[in-house]
């Protein structure tokens, strides 16, 4: 039996499991032309689910339909296969959704190499999330040595890769997080210059002091977060400053469809010239095998840190999403069969 989540209701707040069913269904018993069965072994967990979830236009023109399938991308191994190029126990990666198995097409999946990294990575730093990090840091951020970088949520997925590249760089790096402790890992093991937990700070002006005693000033400030975050840090970007709008997630429980915050900051990027770039990571699906090609031996080599912060259990995928705007996690946010 194939046990899927159903995404049910919208939410207009936090998103949990009572938006979704979760409804069984028999396997298929064939397989046409190119065909596989996919046994999926891990769940991608990811902010952009929310967003699609808006009942106004994003980035998709309608919302997420209701009575189907959860999209996520997912890690599994093939079972059953009807294409030459897939054989059974094949690890591969593709956006199957929150469901045990998955009928697709082999043009619809990659195949992995586990010799260079564990499977779980095609959906954390050699997946989705590094290739975000990678192309928003070097394509839009578009960082050079001796440049200053911000990055909210710098403890996430996301945050805490784009904080390596741009060490790579040759950049001092600024993370903001949440916690003393997810501070504390920032600078003790991925080696960032500073780390500011923003909940250490009363507001906006507090943040606003703290950082700029720490570097003065920034050159690229990769937002993951939006809100009061980005209200102080915005006033201290420097002469032909990059901003990156990478996410907003402090909007997403409730403030897709009416945000709360309006673009108070505009006249800064008036008075610095600064510009101002969204990106998405569906952008450089195309240029995937550029990003593992430089990104990949590094991992391969351990020069790379990637968190995985892993639950149990197939029944826990609506918690687990809803955990990303409420519970402590580091890194990816991984559901595993």
């Amino acid at each position: 039996m194939n046990r899927q989540w159903i995404y049910l209701r919208h939410p207009d707040g936090l998103v949990g499991p009572e938006h979704y069913e979760l409804r069984e269904s028999p396997l298929p018993e064939g397989l046409a032309g190119g065909e596989v069965l996919v046994e999926a072994r891990y769940w991608s967990v990811d902010p952009y689910m929310r967003i699609n979830q808006s009942k106004k236009p994003t980035y998709n023109e309608l919302p997420h339909a209701l009575g189907v399938v959860q999209t996520a991308g997912v890690v599994g191994q093939v079972l059953r296969s009807n294409a030459p190029t897939l054989q059974p126990g094949d690890w591969v990666e593709g956006m199957l959704g929150w469901q045990t198995h998955a009928l697709a097409h082999h043009s619809q999946l990659r195949k992995l190499d586990t010799q260079l990294a564990p499977p779980s990575t095609a959906l954390g730093v050699l997946g989705m999330p590094g290739r975000t990090a990678w192309f928003g840091l070097t394509e839009s951020g578009r960082p050079k040595a001796g440049d200053v970088v911000i990055v909210s949520g710098a403890g996430g997925a996301v945050g805490s890769l784009v904080a390596q590249f741009a060490k790579r760089h040759g950049c001092t790096v600024l993370g903001i997080a949440g916690g003393a402790a997810k501070c504390a890992w920032l600078r003790q093991t991925l080696k960032l210059d500073h780390a500011v937990d923003y909940k250490a700070h009363a507001d906006a002006g507090a943040l606003v002091a703290e950082i700029k005693r720490l570097v003065g000033g920034v050159d690229v400030y990769f937002d993951n977060v939006g809100g009061w975050i980005s209200d102080a840090v915005i006033p201290l970007v420097n002469r032909r400053a990059r901003i990156v709008i990478c996410g907003a997630i402090s909007q997403y429980s409730g403030g897709l469809d009416e945000p709360e915050l309006g673009p108070r900051w505009l006249h800064h990027m008036l008075y610095q010239r600064a510009t101002v770039q969204g990106m998405l990571a569906r952008d450089y699906l195309h240029r995937m095998d550029e990003m593992l090609r430089i990104v990949g031996p590094w991992v391969k080599a351990g020069e790379i840190v990637f968190e995985e912060t892993v639950v149990e259990g197939f029944e826990q995928l609506p918690m687990a999403l809803q955990s990303l705007f409420t519970g402590e996690h580091r890194g990816k946010l991984l559901v595993k069969a």
